[in-house]
């Protein structure tokens, strides 16, 4: 099920939604359907990797290497 959530935008954001989605052959919805689920994956990454690199640290893990190391 899905619910409605209005927003209001500056015409040139608004502009630019509309010729991006154009572009990509998509809804306008759509355009900004995927573009909320990317900023809130990246959001959900972001802070997965601030909590975690501090316990990387203290492990000795710094480098991709390091990783390969110990999953190998």
């Amino acid at each position: 099920m899905r619910a409605t959530l209005t927003i209001s935008l500056p015409p040139v954001l608004r502009r630019e939604i509309a010729r991006a989605a154009k572009a990509k052959r998509v809804s306008e919805s759509e355009f900004v359907r995927t573009a909320l689920q990317r900023q809130l994956w990246t959001d959900a990454f972001e802070e997965s990797r601030r909590k975690l690199v501090p316990r990387a640290r203290a492990a000795g893990i710094y480098t991709d290497e390091d990783v390969f190391k110990i999953v190998s």
